[in-house]
């Protein structure tokens, strides 16, 4: 359904005219999401998570690399007509409930905004009859109760509701939900989650899923991309991953989610020599922090290297046998070892 080959997404910065400086936000990603499946995007913050899904969404060009939907690039999605199909096929849920309603609009507006934008012909009642029946599927019932009301007079997970039934208002094939629940209370979190994958069911959507919580990651997702410092350093299935992760920044992420059942607080030490984005220099982006680190990290970029049903971008996997366990683990993290 959605295939990345070896996408770049570079800002430049503002300098001196021929000093040009740039921000790598993206680079060398690659991963697939199957039809009806859900890639889960995880990373700590600013390590290119949302830069996917908006070059997904096209609102970024590429620098480089493409982006496949359907097997069509989508830079093939050129004049308006083109960006209007292609919102058809793509929606976006947003991660600030509050932020995207239009607080002067009425709920019955919003959505049958949406509805007229892309399906044209439709009379009044038959734009009222569809907003109806996305307001009865997305759990606000009595749908009449909600549609003249304004989003200042909605909670928190009313509005998420709204904004996941303005989404599907063009019956997309492909949903990106950029950290749906992490403005909502935990509770009221889960239910939008509930929500999402029951839609999922129904609809057959194919979705991509940001989220800084591995727990979200492994209730809503197929496969998983670990993110840093905008390169995507391991992806495969989640049980796999979550079961047994091989990057050593991927080990870093789950022993640092608090596991409920843990009985002892696990001590973890991770070096904070963060990468810079703006540097030239090849080499891996987590050599600062990793406890692994080879002299070749810090002079070369990995390759991604596909091994034991997964990818991963890492040289301590480089020539490796195909059914090689996982050559790293938490307590490389713990200060006795570092």
């Amino acid at each position: 359904m959605i295939e990345f080959k070896h996408v770049k997404k570079f800002f430049q910065l503002p300098g001196k005219m021929f000093e040009k400086k740039y921000l790598k936000a993206v680079n060398d990603v690659s991963f697939v999401i199957e039809q009806g499946t859900t890639l889960a995007v995880v990373g700590e913050s600013g390590c290119g998570k949302t830069t996917l899904a908006k070059l997904l969404m096209g609102l970024y060009d590429l620098t480089e690399g493409e982006v496949l939907i359907d097997g069509a690039n989508l830079s093939s999605y050129k004049t308006v007509q083109d960006k209007k199909k292609l919102r058809s096929k793509i929606q976006m849920i947003f991660q600030d409930p509050f932020g995207s309603l239009n607080p002067a609009h009425t709920i019955k507006s919003m959505i049958g905004r949406s509805i007229t934008l892309h399906k044209s012909g439709l009379s009044p009642s038959q734009v009222t009859e569809k907003v109806i029946e996305l307001l009865e599927l997305v759990g606000l019932t009595p749908a009449k109760d909600f549609m003249e009301k304004h989003p200042s007079q909605l909670s928190g997970g009313q509005r998420q509701r709204i904004v996941i039934a303005r989404a599907l208002a063009v019956d997309p094939s492909i949903i990106v939900a950029d950290e749906p629940t992490s403005m909502l209370d935990v509770s009221i979190g889960i239910d939008i989650m509930n929500l999402l994958l029951e839609l999922k069911e129904k609809k057959g959507l194919t979705m991509l899923y940001i989220t800084h919580n591995l727990a979200s990651a492994r209730y809503m997702a197929d496969h998983i991309a670990v993110m840093y410092a905008g390169n995507c350093v391991e992806y495969g299935t989640i049980d796999d991953i979550i079961g047994e992760p091989y990057h050593p920044y991927t080990v870093l992420l789950l022993g640092s989610t608090p596991e409920p059942f843990r009985k002892e607080r696990v001590d973890i030490y991770a070096p904070e020599e963060l990468p810079d984005l703006t540097s030239t220099k090849e080499c891996c982006m987590f050599a600062g922090r990793c406890p692994r680190a080879m002299e070749k990290c810090m002079n070369q970029q990995p390759d991604n290297i596909h091994i034991a049903g997964r990818q991963v971008k890492c040289f301590l996997y480089e020539g490796a046998d195909k059914e090689v366990k996982s050559l790293c683990n938490i307590s490389m993290y713990r200060r006795e070892n570092i």
